[in-house]
């Protein structure tokens, strides 16, 4: 899959298509040699420390390779048979004052966190692709919802030693990547993006809510394809989503997760959120600044970073890990690889926007957190 994946800009032609797509497609090629480094061991040794590629490609390449063409058989049952209409209808109130997004993204929301953000970046990719989200929308649910799941969450706790508290953590950090959500969507640059959809989801009601969200998944129904035809289409789509981020895994993973290690760079740009990490009055500010910025080369290195710091601090590096959700090793190429329409400078803004917001709204609870344990 990382060969063919590596191969396909060029079969296909589509590697000339601008700057960006030249510059992945020879990363997606540096992507298969690094591959070929990590399955066949082979290399320089600091290349085969245990947070280099054995993480990358054990950690990431294999599960991301296995979730999402095998999850995307079963796109079917959630996206062409009528829930997603019915559930559009019944969270239509919720979504759209809230996040300004269509009721049926819900379904996006939840497949991210109880399954895998890569499952919900290839349902927001088909819908977007079907004209039933503009490019706005189509941008915050893949900046707003598209988060690690609640599997992963229990390893970032762990590793923080913050499993006495679970409860508070998981409740709080699901609370706060949805509130950073909702105040991202109302700022440059995803408020000043284009937001008309082909198919916009109906505003005005013919029946009572319910019955109206039983009408269309029905209408949906009666409208989809055979099974098996959704079920192969699903899956070839899968597949090239997959052929298309595991070798970008590999290289922008490979290159994000070194320069963090080996150079200062992290550092530096911890200085843009130690004003944050300062107001906050956190113990460590510097420390955890400089933590919360290695999460765009890895999300889970701010985690590691602050494994032996104060509880307040662990507690907000926590919730930056996970609320933070752009990260170079895997969901910024997993975002490139779908058609929707956003730019790496889009994604950084962004990014910035989430982790600074997270400080500051995960700090009050951080303090309490420390009281508790305390």
């Amino acid at each position: 899959m990382i060969i063919a994946g590596g191969l396909y800009p060029f079969i296909k032609g589509s590697w000339r298509k601008d700057a960006t797509h030249i510059v992945f497609s020879f990363l997606k090629l540096a992507g298969v040699a690094v591959s070929m480094m990590a399955f066949f061991e082979f290399g320089p040794a600091l290349l085969f420390e245990k947070d280099m590629l054995p993480f990358l490609f054990n950690k990431l390449v294999i599960p991301v390779g296995l979730i999402v063409p095998i999850g995307a058989i079963f796109l079917a049952f959630l996206i062409s048979y009528g829930l997603l209409e019915l559930i559009g209808v019944l969270f239509q109130p919720i979504m759209r004052p809230l996040f300004k997004t269509p009721g049926k993204s819900a379904i996006d929301a939840v497949a991210s966190f109880v399954g895998s953000y890569s499952i919900g970046l290839l349902i927001t990719n088909r819908v977007y692709k079907s004209g039933q989200y503009s490019a706005k929308e189509a941008a915050i649910i893949a900046t707003g919802f598209s988060t690690v799941s609640a599997t992963f969450m229990v390893i970032v706790a762990k590793t923080l030693g913050l499993m006495d508290i679970w409860n508070l953590f998981f409740w709080s950090t699901l609370a706060i990547t949805f509130i950073v959500t909702a105040i991202t969507v109302r700022i440059f640059p995803l408020s000043r993006m284009d937001d008309q959809a082909v198919a916009p989801e109906h505003e005005v009601l013919e029946h009572h809510r319910l019955k109206q969200a039983v009408l269309e998944g029905l209408e949906a129904n009666e409208k989809a394809l055979p099974l098996l035809v959704n079920i192969r289409r699903n899956f070839v789509e899968g597949l090239l989503m997959a052929m298309s981020i595991l070798p970008s895994i590999m290289s922008v993973g490979l290159i994000g997760l070194l320069v963090a290690k080996y150079t200062p760079l992290f550092d530096w740009m911890g200085y843009l959120f130690y004003p944050f990490t300062a107001l906050a009055q956190l113990p460590d500010p510097l420390l955890v600044a400089k933590a919360s910025a290695t999460g765009l080369a890895e999300m889970f290195l701010p985690a590691l970073l602050m494994a032996e710091g104060a509880i307040a601090a662990k507690f907000v590096t926590g919730c930056v890990a996970i609320s933070s959700i752009l990260f170079f090793s895997a969901s910024i190429p997993c975002i490139l690889s779908t058609e929707i329409p956003l730019t790496i400078r889009q994604m950084l803004i962004i990014w910035y926007q989430r982790v600074a917001l997270t400080i500051l709204l995960s700090a009050p609870v951080a303090f309490y957190a420390e009281s508790l344990i305390g």
